[in-house]
This record gives structure tokens, sequence and C-alpha cells, in this order.
């Protein structure tokens, strides 16, 4: 299912194979699909053509609209947003960060009210696999509890004993409903989720823990939750030694261009965030130059594209000015266009990893890169 064909120092090169969507290369960006649509007008098909290799979606929000139960009826997720590439479904863990106002902790798991009506909605290890059994999605994350920033050491230490116990749990279930014979995705795999906060210990701890679960690959929660971002480094480089060497590394819900450079260079394979088409969204883009924001009077007459070393759809065909005026306008094609634009400069960024890494000179484009990107036109 997966496996490292090189390394420079701790960054993996690797291939990655599941249900659909044949090989997946690594180091990977996944698009955030969260109710199996990415915001701003963009479809499955769009994806193809910006380079997606896997999509990602929520447990949460799809158990809420239109229901996991009607994913289901429909074929499963891939049959229903028409993308035939590999799925990864969150967990709904990270809602007991989000929603923190709104939920209830127990041993049993947590209890909701929704953000959409507030009706009573309890969520536990095996609630979550069945869900996501039901969406028929390739990787199912389990279940477990984002903690805040700054958390006490103590609540963090409960807090990875109970998500242990829950890791324990989703196995047991996960198995149960991949032997069902009317499951939507016989192959579903299983990730398990590192937390322990800021603190290096109790992740080394957690780490260990759930290492011994024999999991289908293993993800690092609960960073990029308002810590500085010298210390999320901190945390990946003290997890890093401790998390099999054979199974994909996934980095959730991070983040810029140099977090992504800077996490490959820490060992990990797998990343995501909502960054770029959120920002796109409010005409903040991401060019090889460093960031720009298109919404800027200096562009009104501007007939270059985004980025000239682009060659995404949108580079090819609109320029900076006609963007700029789409959203003065206030017309939905700007929010679009500007999310295609970044979802390509994401997954270009790491096909650049990729080839940079094949090539031997991923330090190099580390170098070059990793700095440059986070700086603003």
């Amino acid at each position: 299912m997966f496996k490292v064909i090189k390394k420079e120092g701790h960054a993996r090169r690797g291939e990655f194979s599941c249900a659909h969507g044949g090989v997946v290369q690594t180091p990977v960006f996944m698009n955030v699909g969260t109710q199996a649509a990415i915001k701003g007008g963009v479809s499955a098909f769009d994806l193809r053509e910006l380079g997606c290799q896997i999509e990602l979606s929520n447990t949460y929000h799809l158990h809420l609209r239109p229901g996991d139960d009607v994913v289901k009826q429909m074929g499963g997720l891939h049959r229903f947003m028409r993308w035939d590439g590999p799925i990864l479904t969150d967990s709904g863990g990270f809602q007991v960060f989000s929603l923190a106002s709104l939920r209830k902790i127990k041993e049993e798991g947590v209890m909701f009210a929704s953000h959409l009506d507030g009706h009573r909605i309890f969520m536990g290890p095996e609630e979550s696999m069945r869900i996501q059994s039901n969406l028929g999605s390739d990787i199912a994350m389990a279940f477990d509890e984002c903690v805040e920033n700054p958390a006490t050491y103590e609540y963090a230490k409960a807090s990875c004993e109970r998500t242990l116990r829950w890791l324990q749990r989703c196995k047991v279930e996960h198995d149960r409903l991949n032997a069902l014979p009317d499951t939507v995705n016989p192959r579903q795999m299983l990730f398990g989720i590192n937390q322990g906060a800021t603190f290096a210990d109790l992740r080394i701890w957690h780490m260990q823990e759930i290492a011994k679960i024999d999991c289908d690959g293993y993800a690092i929660g609960g960073l990029a939750v308002g810590e500085p971002t010298e210390t999320m480094y901190e945390i990946i480089e003290a997890v890093e030694p401790y998390m099999p060497a054979d199974k994909p590394r996934y980095l959730m819900g991070v983040g810029t261009p140099s977090n992504i450079i800077e996490g490959v260079a820490r060992g990990v394979d797998f990343f995501d965030c909502v960054m770029p088409a959120r920002n796109a969204r409010h005409g903040k883009l991401f060019t090889w130059q460093g960031t720009m924001n298109i919404k800027n009077a200096k562009y009104k007459l501007d007939d270059s594209p985004i980025d000239p070393e682009c060659d995404c759809p949108v580079c090819r065909n609109f320029s900076r000015s006609y963007i700029r005026h789409l959203f003065a306008a206030e017309e939905i094609l700007a929010m679009r266009l500007t999310v295609m634009h970044n979802l390509y400069f994401y997954n270009k960024l790491t096909e650049k990893i990729r080839d940079a890494l094949d090539a031997g000179r991923f330090e190099a484009f580390r170098a070059a890169y990793s700095e440059k990107l986070s700086q603003k036109i």
C-alpha cells in the first residue's frame, strides 16, 4: 500500500495505493472538499485538471447533510460527487475542537449540538467509523480529540490516554465494518492520530502507543491551532522518529507553502489545509514570487496573468485586471477562478517537491523557496 522509494535527509519520496485512483505519488497535498465540494464552485471534474490526487471530505458535516445513509444509498461518496480518485474522510474529531462551545466530551464519545439547528448529535469511535464506512472513503481517520492551545499538561495527558482508548475501539469497529457483505468499500483503510498538545513527552508516548495498533497510516493532529510555527516544527521533529517508517505520515490541517516544504523536510508525506481555497475566496493568491492580494488597485490595468510562471487554466486565459474586476463586481466567477489557481499552485508545489527529491536536490529547492513563498508581493 505504501513504499518509500527515495530519501534525502528526513524527506521521503513515496508511492501510495488504495481502492480508488491508482498510485498516489507522495509527498501529496489533499484538496479539501468538506461537504463533498470545494468551496468556490469547483467540481470533481475540475480537480483532475488541477492536478489533485486525493480529495478530503468531513464526516461530521456529511453526517448532518445530506446524511451518511443518503450517501450510502447513492453508492458512496465517489459516485455521489463523481470523483474517481482516492478520498480521505476526517473523523469529526476536529469538530471536538472547533465546536467547543457546542459539545460535551465523555469517555463514550462527544455530544454535539448541531451548528445548523441545535439538535443533539452523539459521536464516538463506533459512530465515526460507521459514518465513514457509509461514505466509502479510501482512508478513514480515527476519532480523536484535538486539544485547544494552550492546554494544561494534566488535561493533555488525560486526553491522550482517552484518544488511545478511542483508537482501540475504532480499530475493532473498523475491522468489523470492512467485513460486512454490504459495506461500500471493504478495502477502506484506517489512520491513527497522534495527539499531546505541545508537550513533546506526551507526543512521544502517545506515538509509541498508537504505533502498537496496526493502522494503515499515522497522522500528527492538533497542530496549527495557534501555537508558534517553530513549536509545530519542534513537535514534528520529536514525533517523527517514533512513527513507523513503512507507513504514510500525515500532518493534519497544515498549512502554508513554507509549512509544507518544512514538513516534508521533517519526514511528512501527506498534507491538507483549507488555506488555498479560503484565501482565494478573499482574493489572496499564491505565486512563485510570494503571496498577492488581487483586489489591490495596482492590478486595475494589469494585463498579465496572476503568476507568469504558472500554467494553470486561469493563468493561461485571464488577466489580473479581469479577476480584480470580478471581485469588485462581486461575481461568483472571481471565487471559482482564484480557488482553481490556488489549488493548482499547491498541487504543483508538491509535484515540484517530488521532482526535487527524485533529482536529489530537495535541500536546494527548500533553500530557494521555503522563505520566498511566505513573502508578500
